[in-house]
């Protein structure tokens, strides 16, 4: 398919690029339909939405507000209603706005003037839902209504629609998240055209997963906040896929491999790998269903079809952009060298290597300084609590914010989220009586009855986010209602918010053990371990643990919130805890089968664990700490998406992914497989051969064997290059040859004088070792069963070579 995709590579482009134009107009034409379902069954609330619904049907318009505050005098003063009235009437003859009910209209209205006068708040009626409204139309509203301050007059205004308006441009975050994951790959490949190729699979992916979504949200329930999250994920898995498959094809063009071969190998090995991690995103994200919570589901269908067409995009037009460019995907810098010098040989960077062999030294002391760090960083989920935010949450500099602090000021805290008690049965006056008397009530109001359904409007003491409005929803259901003798539910925004974040933590033990499970069976099957998943899954709730941390000192103790710009602190929402336990698990597995397969490759070599460890931390951590750095830049950006959901999920994943890769994958992972030792690969025979063979990369094709020499089970040569000092030569070529001089394998040492060629079967071989600064040294080497460990040491004033 490589091989197609890159010699029929126009082909390819058109067809993506229309099939992205074609869904992009399809899904501006039908425009979006997004719903937020909180279906809950078998609580509370629901119940009491539903007696709601029956007796008193909702209008389908959103409800906002305008507050005004008179600095001196009242609200009612002749002076502040020439100024507030005018623009009221004037607001309700805009288009979009049904219906405006002032506190200057009859005894009725009275009720919207606070009790010293100064505050007061009228309710704008829109003829549809928030999602709906032009925001032209609700900016016309907002000029209008603030035209009408002066000095002593204060006039906010809040609601969703509001908010709508305020909200930063649609794409600003994932602009600023393409334009730092840009600066990260120009740094790592020095090469413009090398940078654009990651960006371009991932605005292709996104795209048509967004479009997609859109379309999707016609025929299904899905979250408006669906799409933010899925180009979230899409962004960092898109550029991360596509950086793995480039990083392999440059590596193959400087060993001197045609382009085009090495696009296929790059597909067919690290894209066989993103077929593999691609897929586990979508298993760990598919997880979310387990809870049965139908508000994500539609969270599911957006992300999962994003990373989906992310990883279509990487496999096939990647490619395809592969062949435009051809030996262009190097740097001039790079392409120079390869003309003058020939093709370089592969080697771990200085620095990965070194950090390698440092883990391989110290790896107690490594081990214990990394679970102290996430120890500490884990401390404050003890103190996690779930609930859900509202507008005042928002930046204390925006109208939505101010309006509530308003009508909070005058009207009481609970005012901005009353509950609703609908009764259908009992001694309705007794149980008002209950409620008045109940300490954290300041306000009951029953309403006329309807079809046999009494709603009683009780406001609490405390804000909606408070645990006390928490503590006395459970003290209305448990005590007061019972204690009444009615058939009553406590229902309203704060309580669904409540039962939310209560069926949520129920039902999180069971998400986690099954992504959990589904990773642990992933990984058996893929490297044939029972140590290597498991502890790749108690890495992963190490990680969980620490970024929880992260997020509730950040958003719910308020650490940096005014430095961030993201409000004021509350409780964290109470469906990300699923969609972060869910994306951090697909993305780790990602790092995870990335360093695991290389150390898996040189076990299988080798049967020596500690160069396994050694050679695959130093020969991936780079790829792998790139990645997450873009992965980091692209999650943080989106703080600026003006969404508080969305700015949770991009700083909790940013700190899950950071910490992930930069603390776990680079040292708590190699130092606990340098403790463990050869146990890492063990796996009991009997399930080893009821295990289904699962291959990451492709098997290598076999070399040619000369009929003369011995044939048999593979095996290696390995050991390390020195000089007399013990000091390691790096980059010295290591060939081995038989007996009748044909080169079987050729390699250069790695930074730490370490070396490792394979062999076709047992028998006698030469080993010739040459370096330009401490001259060359061959020797007969005899291979038994098993490999052999062979040093070397070279000296700069003998040559003892064999021609």
């Amino acid at each position: 398919m490589a091989r197609w995709c890159y010699r029929h590579r126009l082909v390819v482009l058109l067809l993506w690029v229309g099939a992205l134009v074609g869904v992009g107009f399809s899904a501006s034409t039908a425009g979006t339909n997004y719903a937020n379902v909180f279906s809950l069954p078998d609580t509370d609330s629901k119940t009491a939405y539903d007696l709601m619904q029956k007796a008193f049907p909702n209008t389908s318009g959103d409800t906002d507000t305008v507050v005004w505050k008179a600095d001196s005098g009242s609200v009612t003063d002749q002076a502040v209603k020439d100024r507030v009235q005018p623009a009221l009437d004037k607001i309700a003859k805009l288009p979009g706005v049904g219906a405006v009910t002032s506190p200057y209209a009859g005894a009725r209205g009275s009720a919207q003037i606070s009790k010293d006068g100064t505050i007061a708040y009228a309710q704008l009626t829109f003829t549809k839902r928030a999602n709906e409204i032009p925001k032209e139309q609700v900016q016309k509203v907002l000029d209008t209504a603030q035209a009408a301050e002066r000095s002593g007059l204060q006039v906010e205004l809040g609601g969703q629609a509001i908010q709508r308006v305020q909200e930063p441009p649609q794409g600003l975050s994932e602009m600023v998240g393409i334009i730092a994951a840009a600066v990260v790959l120009f740094l790592a490949f020095g090469s413009f055209f090398a940078m654009t190729l990651p960006i371009a699979i991932a605005v292709f992916g996104v795209g048509m997963g967004l479009f997609s979504t859109q379309l999707l949200s016609h025929t299904t329930d899905i979250p408006d906040i669906a799409p933010l999250l899925a180009s979230l994920i899409g962004l960092g898995v898109g550029i991360d896929y596509a950086l793995f498959i480039v990083t392999r094809h440059r590596r193959g063009i400087l060993r001197g491999m045609d382009p085009e071969e090495s696009a296929v190998t790059a597909l067919n090995t690290s894209g066989r790998a993103v077929l593999f991690a691609g897929g586990t995103v979508c298993i760990a994200l598919a997880g979310m269903l387990v809870t049965r919570l139908h508000f994500l589901d539609g969270v599911v269908i957006g992300t999962s079809l994003t990373v989906v067409l992310s990883v279509l995009a990487a496999t096939t037009l990647l490619p395809a952009l592969l062949g435009f460019l051809g030996p262009r995907v190097l740097s001039r810098r790079q392409r120079r060298r390869l003309a003058a010098e020939g093709p370089e040989p592969e080697k771990a960077s200085g620095l990965a290597a070194r950090w390698s062999a440092n883990v391989e030294k110290r790896p107690r002391r490594i081990a214990v300084l990394a679970v102290v760090v996430m120890a500490v960083l884990a401390i404050p989920v003890l103190s996690l609590r779930l609930g859900a935010t509202d507008q005042g949450n928002d930046d204390a500099s925006t109208t939505t914010r101010k309006a509530y602090d308003l009508l909070a000021e005058g009207f009481g805290p609970g005012f901005n989220g009353p509950l609703q008690v609908v009764s259908v049965g009992g001694d309705t006056a007794k149980l008002v009586q209950g409620l008045q008397s109940t300490p954290g009530v300041a306000q009951v109001a029953e309403l006329p009855p309807s079809q046999g359904v009494t709603v009683i409007q009780v406001v609490p003491t405390t804000s909606p986010q408070s645990k006390e409005t928490d503590d006395l929803i459970d003290t209305l259901r448990d005590q007061v209602i019972p204690k009444a003798g009615a058939q009553a539910h406590v229902g309203g925004v704060t309580a669904v918010s409540k039962d939310f974040a209560s069926v949520t933590g129920d039902r999180l033990p069971l998400f986690i053990g099954t992504i959990i499970t589904l990773g642990f069976l992933l990984l058996l099957v893929a490297f044939r371990s029972l140590v290597v998943p498991l502890t790749a899954a108690v890495m992963n709730l190490i990680a969980a643990a620490a970024s929880f941390g992260v997020l509730v000192a950040v958003f719910q103790w308020g650490w940096g919130l005014d430095l961030l710009g993201l409000g004021k602190e509350g409780p964290i929402n109470a469906f990300l805890p699923v969609i972060m336990l869910s994306l951090l698990f697909g993305l780790s597995m990602d790092y995870q089968v990335f360093l695991v397969s290389r150390m898996h490759e040189e076990w299988v070599h080798t049967k020596d664990n500690a160069r396994a460890v050694r050679v695959g931390l130093a020969e991936t951590s780079r790829v792998i700490n790139s990645a997450a750095l873009i992965m980091v830049c692209v999650f943080l950006a989106f703080v600026l998406s003006g969404d508080s959901g969305a700015a949770m999920a991009g700083v909790g994943l940013a700190a899950a992914v950071a910490l992930d890769a930069f603390i776990l994958r680079t040292a708590l992972v190699p130092a606990a497989m340098h403790l463990l030792g050869r146990s890492n690969w063990w796996l009991p025979a009997w399930l080893d051969k009821r295990l289904p063979h699962l291959a990451v990369e492709p098997q290598e094709p076999a070399a040619a064997v000369d009929p003369a020499e011995p044939t048999g089970p593979g095996t290696a040569i390995h050991g390390f290059v020195r000089t007399p000092g013990g000091d390691p030569v790096e980059a010295a070529s290591v060939t081995v040859m038989s007996k009748g001089g044909r080169q079987l394998d050729r390699v250069t040492s790695l930074a730490d004088g370490s070396y490792i060629v394979s062999v076709p079967a047992p028998g006698a071989y030469l080993l010739a070792v040459t370096s330009a600064s401490y001259g060359s040294k061959a020797r007969h080497v005899t291979v038994a069963e098993g490999p052999v460990v062979y040093d070397v040491e070279l000296t700069g004033d003998e040559v003892d070579a064999v021609n």
